[in-house]
């Protein structure tokens, strides 16, 4: 038994990182290793019971229950042990005559890291790769940083507070600051004053002082450089495609930012215009946009979120930014402290860098509090492109957003949809898409691809399962496609890598059923996405030849129209009378979704 085996064998848990440990008669010291990892990390699951050889592994069950259990449970809330309570998730499971003990250890909260062992803090842990790893120095360091009560952006430095700023930094968002509705007015107030007011220069015992945000914001060149010896951000644009990309391959456009976070936004935007798919131009003074691209929010929030919550106190790594024609990659170091499902629920959040935050959202950059993730998701949704896809690493403390520039309900997906011969409203559409892709999705997926609450998505979820379209492999937790929908896609359809095409000859025959020829999937021909374009309204036959210049009915009937008929994208406004006198054609559901994507690419090709 292998270890996917064996955790589909104990598929009631959600599985997001498990360790297994022999422990038949005693716990294993270095079982409370693993509980420090994954509660530095991103929790996880812990099974006693289980011997592991080399990738296999042996149930062999846990011979004293409440011994091992009891023994377990008390060292957790031993400080001398253990410099955290450890509140565990406890089951009991029994696999043909053997008991399994399960733990869910839950990660820690931000204030309560690292969480170490026998009252030394160099014997804290992460989880790395399935593997228990001591913390280095840096990584524990990084973990008191980001549980102190003061956060670093707000701690104070010695600097001249009459030399130390940037002015046009601090003139450009003051005008910006005045103008956005809602802002209570410091016109009668000096720059210095302007920034105690806002919170970003503190009083202390010795007077006024500077805060690290007040100097990441509008810092001079040099006073910047002082606190922040590497760059904002590196940001590169490629010409190829990423899977063209190779490590350490050359950019066609680069920029590198290493001055203030005012500065490094308007560089930023700046590069934007130069990627962009529309042209635009930005007004510096007002903000306002002549012509907004439609990716512009997410590319926005994106950005935005590289430069308010990046670690600031790491200066061994530096953010990228990474564009290609097919995606956009935002890396910067520092993990977000909630889980992916919390980030994409709306409400505040708690943030590394507040008072950065606060500086952007005052001036409109940040709409919402915490991420603006939900921003991101909605605006790619909205452009009908795969969701994007996040990787916050709690055990290297990054962050990482990828935009892919690629559509969710390609030419080929609708065709399929439309053969299927079911009716799907645009986000049910969507939903079954991106599970053709990955066979299997979570709950927290399908409000990646939807941009909604998890109700509404469980109801679109429930939507399908009644249409035999989708499968509940876990109800409330896990769906997957249809057992027979699975034979039309490639068996490794499930990876990152697929892109969600079909196999090239489909059937609907049921698994040990008489097999009949099989139809090969619609290919559209330039007369037939003519007759697309054109029965957007019912066009009778005699129009539609008309407009194609074509005289051979037999022939319009059986190569044009017929295939699009039996692939559901066109309908006939008689159904049930075809030889009616009146009879006409016009676009189906799945038809007239493909019409959109077919308008749609036709406006992108031309803008690039």
């Amino acid at each position: 038994m292998n270890q996917d085996e064996l955790i589909k064998l104990l598929s009631a848990h959600e599985w997001n990182d498990v360790e297994f440990k022999e422990a038949q008669q005693a716990v294993p010291k270095n079982a409370y290793e693993t509980v420090s990892a994954f509660a530095n990390t991103a929790g996880g699951h812990l099974v006693f019971g289980v011997r592991k050889d080399g990738t296999r592994f042996e149930v062999v069950g846990v011979l004293d229950v409440d011994k091992v259990q009891n023994e377990f449970v008390s060292t957790l809330r031993q400080q001398e042990k253990i410099s955290l309570i450890i509140n565990v998730e406890e089951h009991l499971h029994n696999i043909n005559g053997n008991d399994l003990l399960i733990f869910y250890v839950p990660e820690a909260t931000r204030a309560d890291k690292p969480v170490f062992l026998n009252k030394d803090i160099r014997k804290a842990f992460i989880r790395k790769g399935g593997a228990d790893v001591r913390c280095s120095q840096e990584e524990i360091q990084r973990l008191i940083n980001d549980a102190s009560a003061d956060r670093y952006d707000g701690h104070t430095i010695e600097f001249d507070l009459q030399s130390c700023f940037d002015t046009a930094s601090i003139s450009w968002y003051r005008n910006v600051y005045e103008r956005k509705p809602g802002n209570r007015s410091y016109a009668d107030r000096n720059d210095i004053e302007f920034l105690f007011e806002l919170g970003l220069i503190r009083e202390t015992p010795q007077g006024w002082k500077a805060s690290r945000a007040a100097i990441l914001l509008f810092g001079r060149d040099g006073s910047f450089r002082d606190i922040m010896p590497r760059p904002v951000a590196d940001c590169q644009r490629f010409g190829t495609a990423f899977g063209e990309y190779t490590p350490g391959a050359r950019w066609d456009d680069r920029i590198v930012l290493d001055f203030n976070l005012i500065r490094a936004w308007q560089s930023l935007l700046d590069w934007y215009q130069r990627v962009a798919t529309t042209p635009f131009r930005v007004d510096p003074a007002t903000m306002q946009r002549t012509d907004m691209p439609p990716d512009y929010i997410a590319f926005r929030e994106a950005v935005i979120n590289v430069l308010i919550h990046q670690d600031y106190s790491d200066h061994s790594r530096k953010p990228e930014i990474r564009h290609f024609p097919d995606r956009t990659i935002f890396w910067n170091p520092g993990d977000a402290f909630a889980s992916l499902v919390d980030l994409l629920e709306p409400g505040e959040k708690e943030v590394r860098n507040p008072r950065i935050v606060t500086a952007f959202r005052r001036i409109g950059l940040s709409e919402n509090a915490g991420w603006g993730l939900r921003d991101v998701f909605t605006n790619w949704q909205q452009l009908g492109n795969v969701p994007p896809v996040i990787h916050n690493d709690k055990a290297a403390k990054t962050f990482e957003l990828v935009l892919p520039k690629e559509l969710l309900l390609s030419e080929e997906q609708i065709m399929f949809q439309a053969q299927l011969g079911v009716h799907l409203d645009p986000d049910a559409a969507r939903l079954f898409a991106y599970i053709c892709r990955k066979k299997e999705i979570s709950v927290a997926d399908a409000k990646a691809v939807l941009a909604q609450s998890t109700e509404r998505s469980l109801a679109k979820l429930d939507y399908l399962v009644n249409q035999a379209l989708v499968q509940a492999v876990e109800p409330q937790k896990f769906y997957g496609l249809a057992e027979h929908l699975l034979s039309r896609f490639p068996s490794d359809q499930a990876s990152d890598q697929v892109d969600g095409r079909l196999v090239t000859q489909v059937t609907d025959q049921p698994q040990g059923a008489m097999e009949e020829p099989v139809q090969p999937k619609l290919e559209l021909s330039e007369h037939q996405r003519q007759v697309l374009r054109l029965c957007e309204f019912p066009r009778s036959t005699g129009n539609l030849m008309s407009e194609l210049g074509l005289s051979h009915r037999a022939f319009f009937r059986t190569t044009i129209l017929q295939p699009l008929l039996t692939g559901g994208l066109l309908q006939q406004t008689y159904p049930g009378q075809p030889n009616h006198p009146k009879q006409a054609y016009v676009l189906t559901e799945a038809g007239l979704r493909l019409l959109e994507l077919m308008k749609t690419q036709g406006t992108t090709q031309r803008n690039e």
